[in-house]
């Protein structure tokens, strides 16, 4: 992800492996929706996604590194 700051603004959203359907979880800083995504089930966060305005990165790729 090029964005590090904790404020800038990006969408949580999860990506249904079934049909492919993604469901907004929050509109936030950074720290807000890793906070909200830390929060989700452990089943939930291998679906979820950080979107900026110019990259998107799995949430578990991110706090693996």
């Amino acid at each position: 992800m090029r964005t590090v700051s904790e404020d800038a603004a990006v969408r949580l959203y999860h990506l249904d492996d079934e049909g492919g359907v993604a469901t907004t979880i929050l509109y936030g800083t950074l720290s807000e929706a890793l906070a909200a995504a830390a929060n989700e089930p452990e089943a939930v966060q291998g679906g979820l996604y950080l979107q900026t305005s110019s990259d998107v990165v799995a949430y578990l790729d991110l706090i693996e590194g």
